[in-house]
């Protein structure tokens, strides 16, 4: 094992600078849809070579020396949705790729999650989504459920706005990986919806998902997708002073927040800053329900680094602090009532580098080293008792990261990259109510490769992933676990006609169970159960399909997507009927069952004139044990349809979402009745040479609908907000 980890060091001794190719040119003009002004300060990747230039203050850019090939060129400048195109480079030919970014109406989304590298998601064989900066604003939403909740298969889990986790194609908890720039997170919000993600989304410049087994690259614990935060900072240089400003201000729940951030570049280094502060007051449900008392929040985060940017490689290290303070719902109906409130903090510390273009076997590389030290205190008191003593219970996770990518060079048709990582973590709970006593160390590494081979009209994919984990608790009474696990794939891209694709993707994915389902045993509010582990939890195995049919091109984008999977040794909390005595709670306990999951996904953007889009969406899934009994907390059928009127800087978006009954329920579980709910988002866009100026105003549940979330634990006491109207200005300079 030690040396797989030597791999990298020996890899770079052997790698050499880069020569010039003499080849093609390709250059074009970046504008704004909205009224063709130049986009200055654009920035243009050819994707598949990594070169990037800026746009300059007439919108121009060029790339020289381009060898023959088919190329995606992604043109991208925050505030705006990035656009990709495809194209294809004769020897020594010239071509002209024009960008036209806009705010509104279809978009083409480029994803770095997939892959590890840049690429249009139309090109991707994963299904994936990108969330640009715009949209986050409009959201106004510190939380990643939130601000993805609607998105093609992708729901939430939450107690409360400032906790809300995705929910991705049925898949909770330990199943979704939540990283930063590729790494995780460090937070232990898998296993309790009261507990935040320590991401700041208003700092994000895009927020990328990927739905599906995402385990080669990512770990284990990504069986069930991706949800990745990409930052501002790059590895890419700019010039100058950069940055952007944003307010949101809301009634309902009196959100105040606001984030800003400054980037500026000299010769060949860069620093940075941004910072985030935002509070809100308790939130009201809708219809007669009133006001759902103590969810009232405070966030505060603050970030800064500086990097070098040389010709071949570059470096970069930065710090970021993380801060929370939650209020979790009172229950009014627990006999006394108690109120409840959770303090978070996260330190963080980051140093990544690597090299390119070099003229090797490994064509480029990035290393990343990664620790952050997070703290959670969980504090509550009886409400009818004035004198009663504060009860507490403190959370420590200390998560050491660290990763190695290597980009290999092309080799006729085929491309790939490979790598290692792992991490150390300390887990460890301490107060009068634990999970379980003592620290947990557990210790992961994995071996990953994923291949590809392109040609005209298909493109093949193929890779693997092998992980092991050792679990060693300092408690004498609970065993120590080493697990081992191996995930494949194989996936294919059919280009059918100018602008369609079929895509399929076979996966077997090995899940190796967490620490909280091995060694739990203890009452848990978040959950209202009292938790118990199995310590001789087996490694779930899945064996699933992905199935898509595309279209991008003109007037509409569409894609169809169905998915199936098998997965053995299912790990799931079974609640039941049997009271702790001490603590009131009912018992529940981490059991395995062989399962399936089965589900669609649609989307759909329309442009019927040239003010005019319509949008719609669905998505369903149905998940059971294979005796027919379903799976607990699933989300329900759900739809959504929408118009985008958008003239010159103008946008309008009304938007209704509807979602079914769920009375697919496990037992104990309760049906959660279906819904409709009425949305409408406006933004006006003051574009120029150095800065855009947007303006957002949106209604929310305007109706005013009561209406719960199926997934959450607590769904009875904490409904849904209601009617609610949030305004933002951002200003991004350049």
């Amino acid at each position: 094992m030690r040396n797989f980890k030597a791999l990298p060091l020996f890899i770079i001794f052997f790698t050499f600078s880069a020569f010039a190719q003499n080849g093609g040119r390709i250059g074009g003009r970046i504008v704004f849809a909205g009224d063709a002004s130049p986009v200055a300060g654009a920035t243009v990747q050819i994707v598949q070579l990594g070169r990037t230039t800026i746009a300059d203050d007439q919108g121009k850019y060029e790339f020289t020396n381009i060898p023959a090939g088919r190329y995606t060129i992604a043109a991208h400048r925050d505030g705006f949705g990035d656009v990709a195109r495809s194209i294809v480079i004769a020897g020594g030919a010239a071509s002209t790729v024009d960008f036209k970014l806009q705010v509104s109406g279809i978009r083409e989304q480029v994803t770095v999650t997939a892959t590890g590298e840049k690429e249009a998601a139309f090109d991707s064989i994963s299904p994936t989504i990108s969330v640009d900066s715009t949209r986050i604003m409009e959201r106004g939403s510190i939380a990643l459920g939130d601000v993805l909740d609607r998105q093609p298969g992708v729901a939430k889990r939450t107690a409360t706005a400032a906790t809300a986790r995705p929910v991705i194609r049925g898949f909770d908890g330990d199943r979704i990986l939540v990283a930063e720039d590729g790494i995780r997170d460090g937070s232990i919000a898998a296993f309790s919806e009261n507990h935040p993600e320590p991401v700041d989304t208003l700092s994000a410049d895009r927020i990328e998902v990927v739905r599906g087994p995402a385990t080669l690259l990512y770990g284990s614990n990504a069986i069930g997708g991706v949800v990745n935060a990409i930052g501002r900072n790059e590895d890419n240089f700019h010039k100058g002073l950069s940055g952007y400003l944003l307010g949101i201000g809301a009634v309902n729940n009196k959100q105040i927040a606001t984030s800003g951030g400054l980037d500026y570049g000299y010769k060949n280094w860069m620093a940075w800053f941004s910072g985030t502060a935002q509070r809100t007051g308790d939130y009201k449900a809708g219809g007669d329900f009133g006001t759902v008392e103590n969810t009232a929040t405070r966030h505060g985060y603050g970030a800064g680094g500086f990097g070098y940017f040389g010709e071949k490689g570059f470096f970069r290290a930065n710090y970021s602090y993380h801060q929370e303070l939650i209020g979790i719902p009172i229950d009014f109906e627990e006999d006394p009532p108690r109120e409840e409130h959770i303090r978070s903090y996260r330190s963080n510390y980051r140093i990544n580098g690597g090299f390119r273009d070099l003229n090797s076997f490994i064509e480029g590389a990035k290393f990343t080293f990664d620790y952050s030290n997070y703290r959670q205190r969980e504090s509550g008191f009886l409400l009818d008792e004035s004198d009663a003593e504060e009860e507490s219970v403190t959370f420590r996770n200390k998560l050491m990261s660290y990763r190695g990518v290597f980009d290999q060079r092309k080799y006729g048709k085929l491309t790939g990259t490979f790598g290692l990582d792992g991490y150390r973590r300390d887990y460890s709970s301490e107060g009068e109510e634990v999970l379980f006593h003592g620290k947990v160390v557990q210790n992961s590494f994995s071996l990953f490769a994923l291949e590809q081979l392109s040609f005209e009209r298909v493109t093949l994919q193929f890779g693997g992933r092998l992980e092991n984990n050792h679990y060693r608790p300092t408690d004498p009474s609970l065993p120590k676990r080493d697990l081992t696990g191996f995930s494949g794939s194989v996936g294919t891209r059919f280009a059918l006609w100018n602008g369609g694709a079929f895509v399929a993707n076979y996966s077997h994915a090995s899940r190796l169970p967490d620490l909280e389902e091995f060694y739990n045993n203890g009452p848990h509010d978040d959950t209202q159960s009292f938790e118990v582990g199995d310590p001789n939890l087996k490694v779930e195995k899945s064996d699933g399909i992905d199935i898509s049919l595309r279209h991008q091109k003109g007037r509409f984008n569409a894609e169809a997507t169905f998915f199936y999977y098998n997965i053995r040794n299912f790990v799931f909390l079974e609640p039941t009927d049997i009271i702790d005595e001490d603590t009131g709670l009912p018992f529940a306990f981490f059991v395995q069952g062989d399962s399936r999951f089965i589900g669609t996904e649609l989307s759909l953007d329309v442009r019927t004139t040239k003010w005019l889009d319509l949008f719609a969406g669905m998505d369903y899934v149905n998940a059971e044990l294979k005796d027919g009994t379903p799976l607990p907390r699933i989300p329900p059928l759900r739809g959504r349809f929408g118009l985008d009127a958008h003239y010159k800087n103008l946008s309008v978006r009304p938007e209704f979402i509807a979602v079914a009954d769920q009375n697919r329920v496990f037992t104990n579980e309760t049906r959660t009745p279906g819904y409709g709910v009425f949305d409408i988002t406006g933004s006006y866009v003051i574009p120029g040479k150095r800065y855009t100026h947007i303006f957002s105003a949106s209604g929310v549940n305007l109706t005013d609908k009561l209406y719960f979330n199926h997934i959450s634990f607590i769904k009875d006491i904490s409904p849904e907000i209601g009617r609610n109207f949030r305004f933002s200005y951002t200003i991004r300079f350049y």
